[in-house]
């Protein structure tokens, strides 16, 4: 029976347990907090990114090891390959951690990216938004996620206020200037690599995004299958380029047809929760299989299904499981603001019934503005 460990204990590592269990596959689980919540179904054991000694003992005690946290320091990576199997490599999770280098990654891809511009000093800001313009957004280079190190300047006269918002952290984490996209709709495509190159991805998943933080997730995305296959060559060239091997996500602005690179993630995704109910493999279970060496496995969908994250605090359990086709799934995390604690995906033969369902379901539990995009974006495609 193999040992996977990851590294970093939060719900994605619990839902990589709960995937790999019926494999025959054991976990072993390392967080810097001992309150983790993979660590209520997988052994965990405490410890920081640079503590060598309790590394070690994890390194003996796995036969590979993987990530549920992109900002674990790529040189843990490193140190870690020279012990033991470790999927996706150094290699990603650096370029990933970094926006400048992701967004230079893209391109080389073939991907189209926003306007940027690294950015060190106000000089340097100054000069990219004489370039650039505005509106544009500024950004730490690393670090930041779900909303945070970002500063939206709508004209000009903002500059100030962002250097004062973020200038301070240009020397520690890097600053990135973006120009701001008038997208269409957000959207990403989930995908696969094995070792021996075998590559796979689960259908393009339209989403939804409330202060940063993803709210709803669709998939297959309503007129999707017209950028399947483009968004699925970007991720495939962006995958072969690193030496990639398990799932990761990429996350693209949809704009009158054309693709441009938004952010990569180095591990399982919230957008591809749906997967677990949805597809015909989850994403956490090809993840597993990937990692270990495992044949991949089938990433169609079986049916329309739309996932809702649930952020600060749950809502009523049992209302929502009365709803026809509605899953279930807490992360086992005390309440806090903005926190992830769970999410539910909601299933339908057809887009149709899963608008009705959706309705039933924002009508119920109070979520009408949550689901409500969702099932316009259904009933424009009738």
């Amino acid at each position: 029976m193999e040992t996977l460990g990851i590294l970093g204990g939060g719900q994605l590592a619990r839902m990589l347990v709960l995937a790999g269990a019926p494999l025959g596959v054991r976990f072993r689980i390392v967080d810097k907090v001992a309150d983790a919540c993979a660590g209520q179904l997988a052994p965990l054991s405490t410890a920081g990114w640079d503590d060598v000694e309790k590394l070690e003992t994890f390194a003996r005690e796995i036969d590979a090891a993987t990530f549920d946290f992109e900002n674990v320091p790529a040189a843990t990576a490193e140190w870690l390959s020279a012990r033991t199997r470790v999927a996706p490599n150094a290699l990603s999770l650096a370029t990933a951690q970094d926006r400048v280098l992701e967004k230079t990654l893209f391109r080389e891809c073939g991907l189209p990216t926003a306007e940027f511009a690294d950015i060190a000093t106000r000089a340097d800001l100054d000069a990219a938004l004489a370039r650039v313009g505005a509106p544009a957004i500024l950004k730490t280079r690393r670090e930041g996620y779900d909303g945070k190190g970002q500063f939206r300047i709508r004209t000009l006269a903002d500059a100030d206020a962002a250097w004062q918002a973020l200038g301070a952290q240009a020397e520690a984490r890097g600053l990135i200037l973006e120009n701001f996209v008038a997208f269409d709709f957000e959207a990403s495509v989930v995908a696969v690599r094995a070792a021996d190159g075998e590559f796979r991805a689960w259908p393009v998943t339209r989403n939804w995004h409330v202060d940063g933080i993803l709210s709803a997730s669709l998939a297959p995305a309503p007129r999707g299958a017209s950028i399947d296959k483009t968004a699925f060559a970007h991720a495939r060239a962006i995958a072969e380029k690193l030496g990639y091997v398990g799932v990761f996500a990429l996350e693209l602005f949809v704009k009158g047809g054309e693709l441009l690179g938004n952010e990569m993630a180095p591990r399982v995704h919230n957008s591809g929760h749906w997967t677990i109910e949805g597809a015909v493999t989850s994403q956490f279970e090809n993840h597993v299989r990937a990692v270990l060496g495992m044949p991949l496995g089938d990433t169609s969908a079986r049916f329309p299904s739309c996932m809702l994250n649930w952020i600060g605090e749950l809502p009523d359990r049992d209302k929502l499981l009365a709803v026809p086709g509605a899953h279930w799934h807490d992360y086992g995390k005390s309440p806090r603001v903005g926190r992830k604690v769970g999410h539910a995906t909601v299933c339908a033969p057809d887009a149709a019934t899963l608008a009705r369902r959706l309705q039933r379901l924002g009508d119920t539990l109070g979520r009408a503005a949550q689901v409500q995009p969702v099932i316009d974006a259904l009933k424009a495609v009738r």
